[in-house]
């Protein structure tokens, strides 16, 4: 049976400007400072007004995207060439896709494999894939062989898009597989992208009748494995749309800008939670345009912001850090644009924020917290005339409650004591794809998510990332947060980049080592680096070994990844 057009749904979310939302959060903290946490219950909730989500049972989060109305023209530019697609266009093309899915045979439940780096296309397929009632899974385009077929295996894919490298691979192991031109426009007559043209040139009418459920899985997003072997995070339509509403759609409501004169650019990639979430979904149903590169280039990255009159820049630490850098070189000639720079995924360090806001003084600097577990909810910063908390994560977001709980006694904490963050609300997953025992570790019998990150709200009601359970390094008996560390590491003037973790040592329990990048040309020794850190720590906390190295290792997401540290054949200088 056909559809023709997107369902309407009551989503009864209305924008508001930024003054009030500053009002709301000063006069809620004027008249109780700890309105917002309850001593009895040790529940922090957000100071933001709540969130009317919508009700239905049967809704899809592409629906759900496509029932707001705005007044945008232009939905998504190939930052290279300049091609872009229109909104009504963008409709057409994921209507197009759902169709020519199901003639090719994939149905409600099936898995599609989205193996690709930022791309125009990239919500086309996805918004198609979810459309049709399809699962979709992600990874990074540049995952080896084991790890394709891990997670291909684990969530038996049975189709999937990806450049034309990695063909040979995914036929090996069985999967149909649709060659995605890697440039736009393309030449629709080549033999490798047939396939493809006609996914999105087809009759769009023929889409079946439809039984998505909220509740129905959406998304397999795999975690980092920062803190051990990687794990399928499912997320339904409802976190989905969860993360529409309470991550881009409010943090868009708190300011006085009108969505369709805004211009993202998407640079952090479309396969992560925070790239899918934001340029996938919920810009997509504010009206606003999208600037989209396939890779980070800095060059390229300062050429289309000034090309495209880029308004917002949402990055994780190191495109900050190249933001910063292409400042210096502009020599205030370029990067005018620019009205808002976020920043997530990894803690930054203070000195790189201050360095930022020296450049950018007229930018809105803001950083939040999120995790794949939740969607990308979690935290937004949330700047007003009164108060600019530039190194905190920001207000709990609307619907979303949290608490810090001390990880040895299990008691609840108040603002200014730091233990581990819980979050509960509707944007936390599902569960992890057919782990049961990791999801009830991760999610008690209350449905809180047992984050593992350790935190501490101030006063303001402003979360502050402070390290990692699993990360923390336990030397004689006191605990070292690697972050504490390496914020002091960023700011010795040879050092380039740095990571602390802990290594096994027979009297201390464990000792923390530095693992240093020095900047090209400079020079330091062993000892001086140590002797650096041990004047601004308390004598337990300071650094015992300094070893060089080529590079730090980092996820997609800026993540530095401390397992590799550890890795006997880690690369050193």
């Amino acid at each position: 049976m056909a559809t023709t057009s997107f369902p309407k749904t009551q989503s009864n979310y209305t924008h508001s400007s930024s003054t009030k939302h500053a009002e709301f959060a000063t006069s809620n903290h004027q008249s109780n400072p700890h309105k917002w946490y309850s001593d009895q219950t040790g529940v922090y909730s957000s100071k933001h007004p709540p969130v009317s989500l919508p009700q239905d049972t049967f809704l899809d989060v592409v629906s759900h995207v496509f029932s707001h109305k705005h007044n945008g023209k232009t939905a998504l530019i190939d930052a290279a060439s300049g091609f872009s697609i229109s909104y009504p266009e963008l409709q057409r093309l994921v209507k197009s896709m759902a169709s020519g899915l199901h003639q090719m045979g994939v149905s409600k439940g099936d898995v599609v494999l989205i193996l690709l780096p930022n791309s125009v296309y990239y919500p086309v397929i996805l918004l198609g894939v979810l459309y049709l009632g399809a699962v979709v899974t992600t990874m990074n385009p540049f995952s080896s062989f084991s790890e394709v077929k891990k997670q291909t295996l684990g969530t038996h894919v049975t189709m999937a898009f990806t450049l034309v490298d990695k063909v040979d691979e995914l036929k090996s192991l069985g999967i149909q597989t649709v060659v995605v031109p890697e440039n736009v426009p393309f030449d629709a007559t080549h033999v490798r992208f047939k396939r493809f043209y006609k996914l999105i040139s087809g009759d769009h009418g023929l889409v079946p009748r439809r039984t998505v459920r909220q509740d129905d899985t959406a998304v397999i997003l795999y975690s980092s494995g920062t803190t051990g072997a990687s794990k399928g995070v499912v997320l339904s339509h409802r976190n989905l749309i969860s993360g529409v509403e309470l991550f881009v759609r409010f943090e868009d409501s708190c300011y006085p800008l009108v969505p369709e004169e805004n211009v993202y650019l998407a640079v952090i990639p479309m396969f992560h939670i925070y790239g899918l979430t934001l340029f996938n979904l919920g810009i997509l149903s504010l009206g606003t345009k999208i600037v989209v590169m396939k890779r980070f280039i800095p060059d390229e990255m300062v050429r289309s912001i000034d090309r495209y009159g880029v308004t917002h820049f949402p990055g994780v630490p190191p495109l900050l850090t190249a933001l910063t850098k292409a400042a210096k070189g502009a020599l205030g000639r370029s990067l005018k644009s620019l009205k808002q720079v976020s920043c997530g995924a990894a803690p930054l360090s203070t000195r790189t924020i201050e360095e930022f806001m020296t450049y950018f003084p007229q930018v809105d600097f803001i950083q939040g917290y999120g995790l794949s577990e939740s969607t990308a909810v979690g935290t937004r910063g949330f700047n007003t005339r009164d108060l600019q908390n530039y190194t905190s994560a920001g207000l709990l977001a609307p619907n979303t409650q949290a608490r810090v709980v001390d990880f040895v006694t299990g008691l609840y904490l108040p603002p200014g004591k730091t233990g581990e963050l819980w979050l509960s609300g509707p944007a936390i997953m599902k569960e992890y794809l057919n782990d049961v025992e990791a999801t009830s570790s991760t999610i008690d019998k209350d449905g809180w998510l047992h984050t593992g990150d350790i935190v501490y709200f101030d006063q303001d009601g402003y979360l502050h990332i402070v390290g990692r359970v699993k990360e923390i390094i336990k030397y004689n008996g006191f605990q070292i947060a690697p972050a504490d560390l390496e914020d002091v590491l960023a700011t010795h003037p040879a050092i380039l980049d740095a990571a602390v973790t802990g290594v096994r040592d027979d009297e201390a329990g464990e000792v923390p080592v530095a693992f240093v990048v020095l900047k090209p040309g400079a020079e330091a020794s062993e000892s001086s680096i140590i002797d650096f850190v041990a004047k601004q720590v308390a004598p337990y906390k300071k650094v015992r070994r300094v070893i060089f190295v080529k590079m730090i290792p980092r996820s997609a997401a800026g993540k530095i990844l401390r397992r590799e540290l550890k890795e006997p054949t880690y690369s050193r200088l």
